[in-house]
Formats: structure tokens, C-alpha cells, sequence
């Protein structure tokens, strides 16, 4: 009856489905002596399992300083004042250059509107010299 139960109990944990309390089962039942033969192929592996549990490192780990972070801190708040900075000139230049453009566009609509008043202005005066000769020619009636 225990080896069925430890097989089942087995199968959950190799499809990780099996709870911590059926996890040390396993542990117990493979760490005593009485290991059935069909399963002591699984021996080592429950015996390294709990071993390397145990093991510690002696080694220290070296922990970031805060100067590390403390640079890490300045060039972000570098780097966000010179996106800013770029933002900012970067629609100055933009604006004028707009600017530039509609003043540019404005001079040629008045280009345009002058000479077409020029011409305006010539046909008056050819009307101007119409109305004379009519006047005349009313005045010899």
C-alpha cells in the first residue's frame, strides 16, 4: 500500500503537482533504509536533493555601492534637462522658422496684389481718357 502511494505521490511530483507536505514524503521515504528496488533509481537523486539543501556559501557578495546609483541618478536628470533643453529650442527654431515662411508667403500675395493694382490703375486711366473724349464729343452736340 506504501509503495503505491509513493508511486502516485512520485508521478505528482515529476508532473509538479505535488504539495510541500507529499515533497518531504518523498524526501523521508527515499533517505531511510527501506527504499523497494523498482524505486531505487530515484535514491540519488532525493539523497543530492537534500543534501545541496544543506549547503551554504561562504562566499560574501559584494553589495552596489551608492555611488553607483548616485551617478545612475545624475546623468537621468542630465538627460532629461538637455531632452527639455532640445524641446524647448527646437520650437523656438521651429516657430521662427514658421514665421520666416509666412512672412515670406505674405510678401508675394502682396507682390501679386500690387501688380494687379497696377494694372487696375491703367485701365482706369484709359477709362479716364474714355470719359474726356466722350465729354468732348457730348460738349460739340
Amino acid at each position: 500500500m506504501e509503495l503505491d502511494r509513493i508511486k502516485i505521490i512520485l508521478e505528482k511530483y515529476f508532473e509538479a503537482t505535488a504539495t510541500e507536505a507529499e515533497e518531504q514524503e518523498l524526501r523521508d521515504y527515499f533517505l531511510s533504509d527501506g527504499v523497494s528496488p523498482e524505486l531505487e533509481m530515484y535514491k540519488p537523486m532525493f539523497g543530492y536533493f537534500s543534501q545541496a539543501g544543506k549547503e551554504r556559501s561562504a562566499r560574501e557578495v559584494p553589495l552596489e555601492t551608492k555611488r553607483k546609483s548616485f551617478s545612475y541618478r545624475w546623468i537621468s536628470i542630465a538627460a532629461v534637462l538637455t531632452l527639455m533643453f532640445g524641446l524647448y529650442f527646437g520650437k523656438h527654431v521651429r516657430d521662427q522658422r514658421e514665421a520666416e515662411y509666412a512672412y515670406q508667403e505674405t510678401r508675394k500675395a502682396f507682390g501679386l496684389i500690387a501688380q494687379n493694382l497696377d494694372r487696375g490703375t491703367e485701365k482706369v486711366a484709359f477709362l479716364g481718357e474714355f470719359e474726356q473724349t466722350k465729354q468732348k464729343i457730348l460738349n460739340q452736340n
